[in-house]
């Protein structure tokens, strides 16, 4: 490699990782524009389930066939990219297969041949999954929210991916053909087995030039770089960020039992206070009047806290929550997914809008209603079934909570049958309209 091909590999590589530490910045800064919440208790029992779940993914073969291919994408990334290392500094400093002088020549054999292994096995699940998405059209794969950019999304990842394992494959055949013919800076370095039953027989047959098979290596690895670069900053853009905030995701969720709402501090203030014989309820401290007025529930992102936020940005929009979710099955408006896809949407423009103005300026608009709709948060029955289906232990139900909390305790906009519910509660000590008198006449009944 010479001298210039150095400098400008130098070059897209701090470009590169620039822009792609430029954008974890912006996503970090979005999110902490959620609220405080306090979850770095019990680190060991976190870690675990960071181990288990993000980096285990046990969660993933709750659908074998899906969760099996991932699993095969996801360990065939992290192996195939070990190579990046020798990439690196091949790159930097003109050597070629640098960990070949660093291995014994067997390990270096064994290396090799895992790496191209797991590429043959990552772009054959990568084509399934294409044939899942476009052919067979999975139904939680085809659903209303997964129309236009959401499902262009999911091919362009699906397409690179396949086009970096391509041009990893097609460079170790071109780096093979030259070691056996001796071409001069190819040693006899690593073995290949898959590249040697698919595209090195190819090129013997076409008789390829040597200048030609340089061209093709060359080509190749330049290519596995530079998309590399290019997919870690398409990840900004993309549900595929969930690459990267899995982990942290997993690390920060919730350790009660999932079905168990959090109440609201200021809510168990005032009932404290009412049932308090000796309280002042008109006590008021000094600096009352410079105490903003606490929120019930959620508006807008702003409301949300943080690990709601990550968990938006965190969603992969597999849909195994609106699979299971029963008011989306039985034909509500209801997806959990579109929850979590519209949450990132608004959050991802209060982002621009402080990007274009340093700060935010009211746009008019709010998550709620202006992205989420009414008859959305009222179709959920909680039932939990979308937290406990998601891979990756993101929380839809909080966010429905918080702004079904707001429509009713802010706005006072709940259906009329709801409020009918609660004065009952509220009157009878139970849902239903009769006197507490008669609560107990079912036992006569039965005897």
């Amino acid at each position: 490699m010479s001298y210039i091909d150095n400098i400008i590999f130098l070059l897209c590589i701090s470009v590169g990782f620039g822009l792609f530490f430029r954008s974890l910045r912006i996503i970090y800064r979005n999110i902490m524009l959620g609220k405080t919440i306090h979850r770095t208790d019990n680190k060991a029992e976190r870690w675990k389930i960071m181990a288990k779940v993000a980096l285990g993914q046990s969660k993933m073969t709750r659908r074998p066939v899906a969760g099996i291919l991932h699993i095969l994408v996801y360990a065939g990334f992290i192996i195939i990219n070990l190579e990046l290392a020798e990439i690196l500094v091949d790159g930097l400093f003109g050597t070629h297969r640098v960990l070949s002088s660093l291995l014994s020549s067997s390990f270096y054999n064994l290396f090799t041949s895992t790496l191209e292994v797991f590429s043959f096995l990552v772009l054959l699940s990568v084509i399934i999954f294409f044939i899942r998405r476009n052919i067979l059209k999975v139904s939680r794969l085809s659903m209303q929210e997964l129309k236009g950019w959401a499902k262009d999304d999911a091919n362009y990842i699906l397409l690179i991916e396949c086009s970096l394992m391509l041009a990893f494959l097609l460079m170790n055949s071109a780096d093979a053909l030259l070691q056996h013919r001796g071409s001069p800076h190819y040693p006899i370095l690593g073995a290949f087995p898959v590249s040697k039953i698919t595209f090195l027989p190819i090129f013997k047959a076409l008789n390829l030039s040597e200048t030609t098979l340089i061209f093709i290596e060359r080509i190749g690895w330049w290519y596995h770089i530079l998309g590399i670069l290019f997919f870690m900053n398409y990840l900004y853009y993309s549900k595929h960020l969930h690459i990267l905030l899995a982990f942290p995701n997993a690390w920060f969720s919730k350790l009660q039992p999932k079905a168990e709402l959090s109440n609201l501090p200021s809510v168990t203030k005032e009932i404290k206070l009412m049932m308090n014989p000796n309280a002042d309820p008109y006590a008021a401290s000094s600096d009352s009047s410079e105490t903003p007025v606490e929120r019930f529930g959620a508006n807008d992102i702003f409301d949300l806290n943080r690990v709601q936020l990550l968990n938006a940005y965190s969603c992969t929009e597999c849909g195994r929550c609106t699979a299971v979710c029963p008011a989306s099955m039985t034909g509500k408006s209801l997806s959990p997914r579109k929850i979590m896809m519209k949450t990132r949407d608004r959050l991802e423009e209060v982002g621009q809008n402080i990007n274009k103005n340093g700060q935010f300026q009211d746009d008019g608009k709010r998550l709620l209603y202006d992205f989420i709709s009414k008859e959305e948060i009222l179709a959920c029955t909680t039932c939990n079934a979308c937290t406990e289906a998601c891979p990756i232990l993101i929380d839809p139900l909080s966010i429905i909570i918080d702004l079904r909390r707001y429509m009713v305790m802010e706005e006072a906009s709940a259906p009329q049958e709801w409020n009918l519910m609660m004065t009952n509660i509220e009157n009878n000590a139970a849902p239903w309209q009769y006197n507490q008198a008669d609560r107990l006449n079912w036992a006569d009944e039965e005897n």
